[in-house]
């Protein structure tokens, strides 16, 4: 397998809601486009396990994406420690991606970051051939390392290193949020209320995109955080 983008999320539907966009602008592109959900999300109040990944392949069905994979850390309680790490570059090695992206680096859920620093410590590491995993049948996996690691902005204020422009594809990313009616705004469902259950919550969804586009002349974006400039080959690229 070889990916050309894959997201690497704490959660299932952090992907979704942060970096969806680019996930179905690249599928558009013709890009082969995987998901890897850390946890199960079972510490989430609304939904259960089972209607999380009933969720979560709707979502990749909206999306188009050929690959999703969960690793079933511990939602909440992983840990960035070298069984853990391992995992990951495991999958990295299996899926090979030329982007990996990935939870912002500071934000209200301490998930997020953890994620965050586990994921771009497991992409350097799977570069070191004297590290050595093996794939589902036991045989030996070669070492790789992702071009890129890109950091998603999710629900703090992040000064972002770049923007895409998502207009065309903004209502399929509100599509595939949606697909995740335990977690967000749908009538008459009677579950307990939370902070991302209300309709304010997905209205401030639009409302960043809106806010990030603005940054770029465009009508929404998403953006991203890069610890290296990203490169240009042609200044005349950029919007």
């Amino acid at each position: 397998m070889k990916l050309d983008l894959l997201a690497i999320n704490a959660h299932p539907d952090d992907a979704e809601l942060s970096c969806s966009g680019l996930l179905v602008k690249s599928v558009h592109q013709g890009k082969l486009v995987g998901i890897c959900d850390l946890t199960q999300g079972e510490l989430g109040t609304r939904g259960t396990v089972e209607t999380r990944y009933a969720e979560s392949a709707s979502a990749s069905e909206i999306m188009g994406t050929q690959y999703r994979k969960n690793l079933k850390l511990r939602d909440g309680f992983f840990k960035i420690d070298e069984e853990t790490t391992l995992k990951v570059i495991a999958e990295i090695r299996k899926t090979r991606p030329t982007i990996i992206l990935t939870n912002a680096i500071d934000d209200r859920h301490p998930d997020h970051g953890r994620a965050a620093q586990l994921v771009k410590e497991a992409c350097f590491l799977s570069g070191l051939s004297q590290i050595k995993t093996v794939d589902a049948n036991g045989h030996p996996q070669e070492a790789f390392r992702p071009k890129h690691v890109f950091h998603y902005i999710q629900d703090r204020w992040l000064t972002p290193t770049f923007v895409i422009d998502i207009t065309d594809v903004m209502e399929t990313k509100l599509q595939a949020i949606q697909a995740y009616a335990t977690q967000f705004y749908t009538p008459n469902f009677t579950g307990p209320k939370t902070y991302i259950s209300t309709p304010y919550f997905l209205e401030g969804i639009v409302a960043r995109a809106s806010a990030h586009g603005k940054l770029i002349n465009v009508q929404y974006g998403e953006a991203y955080i890069s610890a290296n400039p990203p490169g240009i080959a042609n200044v005349f690229d950029l919007l």
